[in-house]
């Protein structure tokens, strides 16, 4: 039951996984080690920029940076901060943590607690993904780490204190695992903790006896000795003294923060299992789309679906997973990796030797009287799209008894075709799928957009581009939406209100109209002032899209603009994107439910402004003010005409 009035609810902002974790770090940590990795980069960036401009921690101390020369040194220096008693962070991703596992041993060998921040990465197999997947995490499993998974921007912060108190009460370090770019980079609406709470959560790294200088000259102790066979299986099993008591500590650790928060955390989230006959398994962000899938199968097709968040995945909670899905008919356990060599991958091989274990009444585990089916699925590699209709395919999958390894979200014998792909969205959300080029500052400016939106108009946003290895110059593609309740959808949408084309060249590129609403908007960048001239340079095939769904269409030359405002040219192309901030003020729909004059929503810019562009100066931030409010302004409609043979049947 959450507290009624807890004592730090929080500050209410926008922010992304990667500044959740870095308003964090910079507060109740005393250095960081790291070496740039992406999709990790934006963690340790952020953090290096507050040691660069001064920034102090809790206690009054000046934050220690080392950019290292690769990530083996980089863990290798947090060992050695940690070893003398310093509270130490590090942010990596995909084969960079897969070098540091060396020393990984080593830290957890030495019981040294600190927290390292992962943006989890597909591994480098028959080609190089900078995206999301979970076989770098999976890769260090057996390191002796702790391992936690967040599934949004507000639990990679979270975590980030949580896991902070647990490893160091523990004697054991831990990895905090958020999906990359998925959540590292994705803008939502955040409670960021109060300096307060994290002053009296973690506490003084020089006030607490949780941190132990091993260099102390006048404490001397021999540490990463030699040891042989009298010696060395001693000290290793005799570590099992830490590791038993870690559940303990995190389970009472996430009890304290509830307590202090209202936000309440366990090794586990079960979501509407009481009654369900089947269940979806996963970690990290596909598991909120899976809640809200399991809602729409239930209200529409009266499924009893629920599903199991895993957010610690070391220590295994083996009891409390047989404990949420013992009486389910049949689960989906869904991973973000594919190693068909092993019996399964690894959260569903664990799992099934947690049934296996219940079954045969193993002692410590939650007595079962018969198995579910168990199904595995392999889905989300390199941030392959995982949709609600992917999840749907797999309920059915369950419901008719079939496959008990399958894959999602691709063309493949393995592969369950989806039958339906739902809007799971909240109710009267507004979405937008932009068409832009990399460098034009469409995704700073969907930034700004969530950032008024959520931060002034307080409404739930959730923005994120997405990314390929290749920008700059190329085609770019970003989602925005905006809805009045908490948005769990963690896909690419294909339900959108509003279209913006930066990039003309879109028409010609695919279809950017897929998938939107009708009596939805299009904006088009074109140089030509005549509405008549632009709707004929719309291809056939669109026009007839545009005519069928009642589209309206507004167009504006925003690279004309954007050279008036800024003689810089450096900033020319990116004024392209600030221009369409006002264009999407002047589309929305929900401004004009909202209570505010043109006037308000232009100080609400200009706010916002300030934040964003503040440290490059005053005329930097008055050209992107005017460049907005010429786009609110100066916007125009294009006409759709008539089709001739309406046109002579109204004659």
């Amino acid at each position: 039951m959450m507290p009624t009035n807890p004592s730090f609810p929080g500050t209410p902002a926008t922010a992304d996984g990667s500044e959740t974790v870095v308003w964090v770090e910079t507060h109740v940590t005393q250095g960081a080690c790291a070496y740039p990795i992406t999709s990790s980069t934006n963690m340790g960036a952020g953090y290096q920029t507050a040691q660069a401009s001064g920034k102090k921690n809790l206690w009054g101390e000046p934050l220690f940076f080392r950019s290292l020369e690769s990530e083996h040194s980089s863990a290798s220096t947090c060992e050695g901060f940690a070893l003398a008693g310093g509270r130490v962070t590090n942010f990596t991703s995909g084969q960079g943590l897969v070098l540091m596992k060396e020393v990984l041993y080593t830290i957890a060998g030495k019981r040294l607690p600190v927290v390292f921040h992962v943006g989890a990465r597909a591994l480098t197999s028959q080609a190089l993904n900078v995206h999301c997947g979970h076989d770098d995490v999976m890769a260090v499993a057996d390191a002796g780490w702790g391992i936690a998974f967040a599934k949004n921007a507000q639990e990679a912060g979270d975590l980030a204190l949580i896991l902070r108190r647990a490893a160091e009460e523990g004697e054991t370090p831990f990895l905090s695992v958020q999906d990359g770019f998925l959540t590292t980079h994705t803008v939502e609406n955040v409670r960021l903790p109060e300096p307060e709470l994290m002053a009296e959560f973690v506490g003084d790294p020089y006030a607490t006896t949780r941190l132990r200088n091993l260099m102390n000259p006048a404490k001397p102790i021999m540490s990463g000795v030699v040891q042989n066979q009298d010696a060395y299986m001693k000290g290793k099993i005799a570590q099992r003294y830490f590791t038993d008591r870690l559940p303990g500590i995190l389970t009472a650790t996430m009890e304290r923060f509830h307590a202090l928060t209202g936000r309440r955390f366990g090794l586990v989230e079960p979501y509407r299992l009481e009654d369900s006959e089947y269940a979806l398994v996963g970690m990290g962000s596909l598991v909120e789309t899976a809640m809200a899938t399991a809602d729409w199968l239930r209200a529409v097709r009266g499924l009893r679906v629920g599903v199991l968040g895993v957010t610690v995945f070391r220590p295994f909670p083996a009891r409390e997973i047989v404990e949420a899905l013992r009486t389910v008919k049949a689960f989906t356990v869904i991973e973000r990796m594919d190693n068909p060599l092993a019996q399964s991958n690894p959260l569903a091989a664990e799992i099934k030797a947690a049934f296996a274990d219940a079954a045969a009444g193993a002692p410590g585990s939650t007595p079962i009287h018969g198995l579910p089916a168990i199904h595995a699925a392999a889905a989300g590699l390199g941030s392959r799209d995982v949709r609600p209709g992917d999840f749907v395919a797999a309920v059915e999958e369950m419901e008719r008894g079939g496959r008990r390894t399958f894959v999602l979200g691709i063309r493949h014998e393995l592969a369950l075709p989806p039958t339906e792909d739902p809007d799971v969205r909240p109710r009267g959300a507004f979405s937008m799928r932009g068409h832009s080029v990399g460098g034009f500052g469409s995704v700073t400016t969907n930034r700004v957009i969530a950032t008024i939106l959520g931060d002034l108009f307080k409404l739930h946003v959730q923005a994120y581009p997405l990314y390929g290895s290749e920008k700059k110059g190329l085609p770019t593609t970003y989602f925005l939406t905006v809805a009045e309740e908490r948005i769990r959808t963690h896909s690419e949408l294909a339900h959108v209100d509003f279209v913006p084309l930066n990039d003309v060249n879109a028409f010609h590129l695919g279809n950017p109209l897929a998938g939107i609403a009708a009596g939805g908007t299009v904006f088009i960048q074109s140089s030509d002032a005549d509405p008549a001239a632009i709707w004929k340079r719309i291809p056939d095939e669109a026009q007839a899209i545009i005519r069928e769904r009642g589209l309206r269409i507004l167009a504006l030359d925003t690279q004309k603009i954007a050279r008036e405002t800024t003689s810089r040219p450096e900033l020319q192309v990116r004024m392209q994107g600030i221009v369409l901030l006002g264009i999407f003020l002047r589309a929305t729909p929900f401004l004009s439910r909202l209570p505010y004059t043109d006037d308000e929503i232009d100080r609400a810019v200009e706010r916002s402004m300030r934040k964003f562009f503040g440290k490059r100066g005053e005329a930097v931030i008055q050209e992107n003010l005017r460049a907005a409010r010429r786009g609110f302004s100066e916007v125009f409609e294009v006409p759709v005409p008539a089709r001739a043979h309406e046109v002579a049947a109204h004659d």
